[in-house]
């Protein structure tokens, strides 16, 4: 039998960020995970400023990851046709966009050489709990005990269920459609969002890559009884729209076909440990994405780092503290950002309360530079009502400060 530290199931954003933080701070640290990367992940490839930040603290170079591209700013699009500009300024990279394929790998790479064993190609199959830890097996590979297993294996976690937190039916509370665009136009180089009527609350986006490819979708939250085949009929109608032809070019052509995922936000309500402590949940097993906006890396990055805060300063014998401290974390900061952009969300239910948003958003330069900030996590949601945070929104830490960009032009909307 195996005996490590802590033993992370799922390698993405979430599991890696455990085990770089981990792995730093002195730990043994085991990933495994049934993919074996670079593996394709869906996902509209978005990077905020709060997941840049993260990253950047984590020690990604931009460089290592080859489809990385920054941004400039974001044109929002409101119901009523009128486009506002959102410019990203300051100090520091506050939006980039970079596929998963590229990004999860490196992420890999740095969770390897910060010192965690990651072993690809083996599913988690069962656990079990012990006096000191937990015990258990993955497909080829001998038994393993660990004295904390942190579940990072998406949003039908297999961990979540064997220690039976799992949802018997759950698809998510939103659901997203994306395709990869051969995209000519002079205006897919901008960073887009779409508010259509038929989308609300969700909307649709078009992200810049290099070599003139789009990642182009839209995300709807999920209503009950819904056959998800009417996606496929809602994307055929946006890539028609006059607005989003001009803004592709006339002769964008996919260049693979369209995927879809079911994106979970029940951060606020879901058990995030199990196990009197010894199994913590990060990323979209612990439900984590913006219920806004439905992004989930810089979430999966950030419960991913309290995660392991919490395992490193309980010690191996404190379960009960990390099982504290992580709950504390989480409700003082993420908890309470997700129930403000809950609320926000139902705002954005109508056409007339998008319209009303863009429009604030576009009253004058420093609405508009304030909430690219507020829009693009560059501080926390609701860090209006969590004074301990303010400090971040004022004295927010640049992330990609200038000198570790690779080389090229940031591709958006200026002012």
């Amino acid at each position: 039998m195996r005996v490590v530290d802590v033993v992370v199931v799922g390698a993405g954003p979430a599991g890696a960020a455990t085990a770089i933080a981990l792995a730093t701070a002195g730990r043994e640290v085991l990933v495994i995970d049934r993919a074996r990367f670079p593996r394709d992940k869906c996902c509209g490839d978005g990077l905020t400023a709060g997941a840049l930040r993260h990253l950047d603290q984590l020690g990604l170079r931009p460089s290592a990851v080859a489809s990385w591209q920054p941004v400039a700013g974001c044109s929002i699009r409101s119901p009523s046709g009128r486009v506002v500009e959102l410019p990203f300024l300051g100090k520091g990279l506050l939006g980039a966009v970079a596929r998963r394929w590229d990004l999860d790998a490196a992420l890999v790479d740095l969770a390897r050489a910060a010192g965690a064993d990651v072993l690809e190609g083996h599913a988690f199959q069962t656990l079990r709990a012990t006096p000191d830890g937990v015990t258990l097996r993955a497909a080829g590979l001998e038994p393993i005990a660990a004295r904390y297993l942190v579940g990072a294996d998406g949003v039908w976690s297999a961990v979540r269920k064997a220690t039976g937190l799992g949802d018997p039916g759950y698809r998510g509370d939103w659901h997203a459609f994306r395709q990869y665009v051969h995209a000519p136009g002079e205006d897919a180089r901008r960073l887009w969002v779409w508010f259509e009527p038929d989308l609300l609350p969700g909307y649709a986006w078009s992200f810049p890559l290099p070599g003139g490819i789009a990642n182009v979708g839209f995300g709807v939250r999920r209503r009950a009884g819904e056959p998800i085949g009417t996606l496929a009929e809602q994307w055929r109608r946006l890539v028609e729209l006059p607005h989003v032809r001009a803004t592709l070019g006339r002769d964008a052509v996919p260049e693979a076909p369209h995927k879809t995922w079911p994106i979970p936000t029940r951060l606020a309500t879901s058990p995030a440990v199990a196990s009197g402590g010894r199994v913590l949940f990060v990323g979209d097993a612990a439900r984590a994405g913006d219920p806004m906006t439905g992004e989930g890396i810089g979430q999966a990055l950030e419960t991913g780092r309290m995660a392991a805060d919490a395992i490193d300063v309980a010690g191996p014998d404190r379960p009960a503290v990390a099982e504290r401290a992580y709950i504390t974390s989480l409700r003082r900061s993420m908890v309470v950002d997700h129930r403000l952009a809950a609320a926000l969300s139902h705002v954005l239910e109508s056409t007339a309360g998008a319209r009303g948003a863009v429009r604030i958003a576009g009253a004058s330069a420093w609405t508009r530079r304030n909430f690219a900030r507020w829009l693009f996590e560059d501080y926390p949601r609701a860090a209006l009502l969590t004074p301990g945070r303010w400090a971040e929104m004022v004295h927010p830490e640049p992330a990609f400060a200038a000198g570790t960009e690779p080389s090229g032009e940031r591709v958006g909307s200026g002012p």
